[in-house]
């Protein structure tokens, strides 16, 4: 059996390179030919996890190919591929093999590659980057743009340089918003503008050099940094150049220009790393191991914290750091959740603090780390002490900070609304409960099991309609709703009690590891509780602290037979388990999950190594949910093929 599993996944595994290798041969060629589909970060995870499924695959030895509309010319120098990091991490995992005496760390900029083709120090070819070996001769649009030096002189004197000039098309953001704001980004419209056949737009770009190569047997400079002044002397624009002693110092300057990017006049998307020596050898290769791009994750920005505001979710008050307004993955974000005290405190988190805030994946923004806190500008952040609503004092708990008395109103409210919510009394929406509650009608979970059709009249009808004892549909509907929410799982019922994080998935792991009964969860001890797997410490305490706190009303409602917990029911679906994404067709995803439990199943919110199935109408997806579940060999089905298993 064994054996079949190992076949599975290696057919798994080889169906999903072959899916990447296509991926990222359609994505090269609409990038390099200036129509660009997905972002840098997007391209890169996609090169990454085909890089560690299958390192040898050709299509990672591969550039890219411009378009037919130009001649075709070979480099002077081959534009390779560079290795890169992601984060500091990765960084420092190269650097321990590289050692150097200093690092020359260099912009990378954000544009199109260009090299410039010289004989006796005059231009006679330009030529972008192609497929690395070959690219498209533009040298007519080249001649046009800003910083192309069609004669090398230094000092009114002929440069007789013969050989290759590399460096980066760029447009400035002043340009792109000016003339060209109906593109994406000032990259795209570069890389449109550089190959436009009749050449018209080149005026507006700017070129900036970074690297040359002389063929004949003339030396102009001796190492790096000697190479980009001569090229500075000979009039062209430069990169950038920073000499760091340690790879420590790399990533110190890497946040200081995260932070200044902003400023700048064009984009740039990370920084190049190298030696001091010019390795010829190295350079060369497809892919040259002496240098590396310390990339800038669309996932990351540096901003500063404006203010921190407490976000109260029922009794619960959690920190929102406000923030200089950064761009992650397209998105414009001006807050990030700090969590809870603890996170808040162990970040060393004021206002004022400039901060690393992240976006990975499809998780919302929070703060990563601090880069700086400068004393003379930061203040500390204000934790409140009392409870907004009651005025109760709050217990900072380190992981939580939040209203201690029961009996508060805003608690109560949630607590109703979280019941509704989980149980699924469609019927009765949010309005209805909080009119309910207002009138104080409702003030407990076991009062919306006593209301009667003529308590929920008034909520439906006028004084006159009453007085002439008109019948009201509404109410009776909502009566016969609630009336009908009777029978439920101990996971549900639980869950639908609000005790902070524990959701009916939570309940269910206790379940299944023997505490099956609300008699067994109320005497379990906390250290018991901690040691069911998906279980820790802090998340039993919370339980054991939300069971103690509701068990007066739990209890209420099963001994007067008001609620009737439903045993662990088996069915075709028994043993296995449903996680739903996306969009379904024939009903509503809290009803596909209710059948999964009716059937004996079980639900998950994401995918995890012992999901049964990954439910999708779009099961070809490049999604998160769908690559993870590719990754674990977990089966992915549509809806058609769920409700198929239903009925067997």
């Amino acid at each position: 059996m064994s054996d079949l599993f190992d076949l599975d996944e290696i057919t798994t595994k080889n169906a999903r390179i072959k899916e990447l290798e296509t991926l990222i041969q359609k994505y090269q060629s609409s990038y390099y030919n200036g129509e660009a589909e997905i972002s840098d970060a997007e391209f890169d995870k996609l090169w990454d996890e085909l890089k560690e499924l299958s390192p040898t695959s050709k299509i990672l030895q591969k550039i890219g190919a411009d378009s037919g509309n130009f001649a075709k010319r070979n480099h002077v120098m081959p534009m390779g591929s560079q290795e890169k990091a992601a984060n500091p991490e990765q960084f420092l995992a190269w650097a321990n093999k590289h050692i150097y005496d200093e690092y020359f760390v260099e912009y990378k900029l954000d544009g199109a590659s260009l090299e410039l083709q010289y004989e006796n120090g005059k231009l006679i070819h330009a030529v972008t980057r192609g497929d690395g070996k070959i690219g498209d001769d533009i040298t007519a649009n080249a001649k046009k743009m800003n910083g192309v030096i069609q004669n090398l002189k230094i000092n009114d004197e002929e440069v007789l340089f013969t050989g290759g000039i590399r460096g980066e098309v760029i447009m400035t953001h002043q340009v792109h918003k000016t003339h060209f704001s109906d593109k994406a980004n000032c990259r795209n419209a570069a890389n449109g503008l550089m190959k436009r056949k009749d050449g018209e737009g080149s005026e507006y770009l700017t070129l900036i050099v970074y690297d040359a190569l002389s063929t004949n047997d003339k030396i102009f400079f001796s190492d790096e940094e000697q190479k980009i002044k001569w090229l500075n002397n000979c009039g062209f624009n430069v990169v950038k150049l920073e000499i760091c002693k340690t790879p420590n110092d790399v990533i110190s300057y890497r946040e200081k220009v995260m932070e200044e990017r902003k400023t700048l006049e064009f984009d740039i998307d990370g920084l190049v790393i190298k030696e001091r020596n010019i390795n010829l050898e190295d350079s060369f290769r497809n892919r040259p191991d002496r240098q590396i791009a310390f990339k800038f994750s669309l996932e990351e920005a540096i901003s500063t914290i404006k203010e921190v505001e407490w976000s109260v979710n029922g009794g619960t008050y959690t920190p929102v750091a406000i923030f200089d307004e950064v761009e992650l993955n397209g998105t414009r974000v001006t807050r990030a959740s700090l969590a809870n005290p603890d996170t808040m405190r162990a970040l060393n988190v004021k206002i004022g603090s400039k901060v690393v805030v992240v976006k990975r994946g499809e998780i919302i923004p929070k703060i990563e780390s601090v880069v700086e806190n400068n004393p003379s500008t930061t203040s500390p952040i204000i934790v409140p002490c009392e409870c907004e609503v009651c005025h109760s004092k709050l217990v900072d708990a380190g992981s939580r900070l939040y209203c201690a008395n029961k009996n508060c109103a805003k608690r109560v409210l949630h607590q109703l609304l979280k019941f509704q919510q989980v149980v699924d009394i469609r019927d009765l929406g949010e309005t209805l409960i909080t009119e309910l509650f207002n009138s104080k009608k409702v003030q407990s979970i076991k009062d919306l099991y006593s209301l009667s059709i003529e308590d929920l009249v008034p909520f439906f009808l006028n004084q006159e309609s009453i007085e002439n004892e008109k019948q009201s549909l509404g109410a009776e509907k909502v009566y016969k709703s609630i009336q009908s929410h009777k029978n439920m799982s101990l996971p549900t019922f639980i869950g639908a009690f609000d005790i902070e994080g524990i959701g009916e998935t939570t309940i269910e792991k206790l379940v299944e590891a023997g505490f099956n009964s609300l008699e067994k969860l109320f005497e379990a001890t906390v250290d018991q509780i901690a040691a069911v797997y998906g279980f820790a410490q802090i998340t039993a305490q919370t339980l054991k602290d939300g069971l103690n706190e509701n068990k007066e009303e739990m209890l209420y409602l099963v001994n007067n037979g008001i609620i009737t917990l439903q045993l662990q029911t088996e069915g075709l679906l028994t043993g296995k388990s449903f996680c739903f994404t996306g969009e379904l067709v024939t009903m509503k995803r809290a009803d596909a999950e209710k059948l999964v439990k009716e059937n004996g199943g079980t639900t998950k919110s994401s995918v995890t190594k012992d999901l049964s199935y990954l439910v999708t109408n779009d099961t070809e997806s490049g999604s998160s949910k769908n690559q993870k579940a590719q990754k674990f060999g977990i089966p992915i089905i549509n809806e058609k093929e769920f409700l198929t298993l239903v009925q067997k």
